[in-house]
């Protein structure tokens, strides 16, 4: 038996959800586990998997391949699994991978449960937990059949590197015409030097700053902490910040290990968004606001007041 494990890039760079990926795929002791990687990645990079446990890289490097063309990269990920007779292909979440899972298991005859949270129980059968109405509720879901395809929440394991060096291997698979019928016109990305779906660090702000001209202090809290900007759903829509940086059930789902919240109230809407952060700081003068019942820190106070302090504070230990 094998694992299969689909390694996404940013600009040439593995994601570090990937790494997380590769790492789930050796924990499940399911067998050798091989990665396959699309478009133009050096093979250094690729080489690196090594150190989180992949023995080897299949690359098909086709600039075609760089535009992350859903059913092309589905076809790959197929023809893949069939060449190292995988029983498990892990992907990580991500715009393409939610695309993508479905179509690989339709390709490969797989059974699929999207969105897992932790390693599968194997006492009796093959039993995953996944998260469930935007991470209010977790359900177990029996995976029946020899093959199964599994996509993984950001921080479902830890991602630290080790010692080793994959081998790379250059892989191509045959194309049909309906692989590439959809072509990517135009791209539209965030900016910024960290990028929220990615990040591990979160700083995010509401009305609380009462304008734009305010935020000049989470900035600066956020590049303290090596951390990204973010904001809830009233802020953008005043255009305070750009749309992009909206978390919450309409706007991106984060996973980060810290998420600070300033000056939100914590509605509903927006904790759909967050919820599966690991650790919540929410900083707000109003001790009613809701978000202190999901924090696992809460301070109590004015934010022009405890965020400069808390900055100068982690300047001293960072």
């Amino acid at each position: 038996m094998s694992v299969l494990v689909f390694v996404e890039s940013d600009n040439g760079s593995i994601k570090s959800s990937s790494h997380e990926a590769v790492v789930y795929a050796k924990e499940l002791g399911a067998g050798e586990v091989t990665a396959v990687a699309v478009g133009s990645i050096s093979a250094d990079e690729l080489a690196d998997l090594g150190k989180y446990g992949a023995a080897k890289v299949l690359h098909a490097a086709d600039e075609k391949l760089n535009d992350n063309v859903i059913m092309a990269t589905a076809t790959i990920i197929a023809a893949a699994a069939s060449q190292t007779d995988a029983s498990i292909v892990v992907m990580a979440r991500s715009s393409l991978v939610d695309a993508v899972a479905a179509r690989v298991a339709i390709k490969t005859g797989a059974s699929v449960a999207t969105n897992v949270v932790a390693l599968p129980d194997t006492s009796a059968g093959f039993v995953v937990k996944r998260g469930v109405y935007t991470g209010k509720a977790f359900a177990n879901v029996s995976l029946p059949g020899a093959k199964k395809v599994i996509t993984i929440a950001k921080n479902t394991v830890a991602a630290e590197p080790g010692e080793g060096t994959a081998s790379v291997e250059v892989f191509s698979a045959d194309f049909g015409e309906k692989d590439f019928a959809t072509a990517r016109k135009d791209v539209k990305k965030a900016e910024g030097d960290i990028l929220l779906p990615e990040a591990d660090r979160v700083v995010s702000a509401g009305r609380g700053l009462k304008g734009p001209e305010n935020w000049g202090m989470i900035e600066d809290l956020a590049k303290t902490l090596g951390a990204a900007t973010a904001c809830s759903k009233p802020v953008s829509d005043m255009e305070w910040r750009p749309h992009h940086e909206h978390v919450g059930q309409t706007g991106i789902k984060i996973s980060p290990t810290l998420y600070i919240a300033v000056g939100i109230s914590g509605a509903i809407q927006h904790l759909a968004g967050v919820n599966s952060s690991k650790v919540i700081v929410v900083v707000n003068k109003d001790p009613e606001a809701p978000f202190f019942k999901a924090a696992d820190y809460g301070v109590v106070g004015d934010a022009f007041d405890v965020i400069p302090r808390l900055n100068e504070a982690l300047k001293k230990v960072l």
